[in-house]
């Protein structure tokens, strides 16, 4: 009975310091969330802007095909870069 008493500090810290993965669902939508959001403001809408931005593009792309961090990462840096904000993640 000691021994349980003495061991059930550890486990409640390891149970409270874990924090749950963001799922797939969750990372799609924070990838469109901040994709919508540069779209929206970090666009350049006069002549000869340049064209589409290509990092831009590039997190899209993949954002697309489930690789989400890199998607959310350079989209996070490339609205960090033209000073808009955007909501923290909420996970």
């Amino acid at each position: 009975m000691r021994l349980a008493w003495a061991t059930l500090p550890i486990v409640l810290f390891a149970t409270s310091t874990v924090q749950a993965q963001p799922t797939n669902e969750q990372l799609a939508a924070r990838c469109s969330e901040l994709g919508a959001i540069f779209d929206k403001y970090g666009t350049r809408r006069s002549e000869g802007s340049g064209g589409p931005d290509r990092i831009r593009l590039g997190a899209g792309i993949d954002c697309q095909k489930g690789r989400y961090a890199q998607g959310i990462k350079a989209l996070e840096d490339l609205l960090s870069r033209n000073r808009i904000p955007y909501p923290p993640a909420p996970y």
